[in-house]
Formats: structure tokens, sequence, C-alpha cells
């Protein structure tokens, strides 16, 4: 993983998205949407918002380089460029300035993107998206 997402592909058009779903979430419940189970949307949260993100199963199914993030919040890793699994977490406190940029580009790319399907609503209100 190297940094934000390629600038040329950050400035794509956005996709045809349906409006924003409003579906709550515990940080618990995301696991279900691992992209293990047939039948199931795979799910990706930043800063608590929480994206389907099943249209790339290539990239976040099962044997996608971005498995890590799928039925998790990825804002760490997204925003440390690490693919650690200790790095899935909501917890992206810890961020420098420079890795506050990374995570804000990727939440714009998949804003743009993939369908908002809901929040978590039991992380902390500061680790949310504004």
């Amino acid at each position: 993983m190297s940094g934000a997402p390629n600038p040329s592909f950050m400035s794509a058009p956005a996709a045809s998205l349906p409006p924003p779903g409003n579906k709550q979430f515990r940080h618990a419940d995301l696991k279900a949407y691992d992209g293990t189970s047939a039948g199931k949307p795979i799910y990706v949260s930043i800063k608590g918002t929480v994206f389907d993100v099943s249209n790339r199963a290539d990239s976040y199914g099962p044997s996608g380089s971005y498995h890590i993030f799928a039925g998790k919040d990825a804002s760490k890793g997204l925003g440390s460029s690490s693919l650690k699994p200790e790095d899935a977490s909501y917890d992206w406190s810890g961020l420098d300035d420079k890795g506050r940029k990374v995570l804000s580009d990727w939440y714009s790319f998949f804003e743009k993107r993939y369908p908002i399907v809901g929040y978590v609503s039991d992380i902390p209100a500061n680790l949310r998206a504004k």
C-alpha cells in the first residue's frame, strides 16, 4: 500500500451513487460483512462511515489485497498506509498531520465511489467523519 490513492485515479469521475443510508451498526456488527459469507455485501468503515464495497470484491473479498479491511473500520490502516491486521482499526487518533491528510484523501475517494450504507454508532464521536 502506498499512501493516498493515485491523484489521477482520485480525479476520475465519481460513480452514480444512491443517497446515503442511515443504518446504525455496532463495531462488532461489521464483522458479518467481511466478504466470507455468500450473498452478504462487503462493508468497510472509514471514520465511522460504512461503505458498501461489494462491487470491488476483487480487492476487498477473501483473496483481495485489501481484505484486511473488510468488515472493519480501516481508518488507522489507510491513514498510516498499513496492511497490518492490528492497524485495521477505527482509532486513528495517533496519526500525524500527514497521516490525517492521507486518511482524509481516502475518505473522499470512498465517498465518491462507494454507497454509504450507514454509520458505526459505538466508536468515539471524535473519531467519526464530520
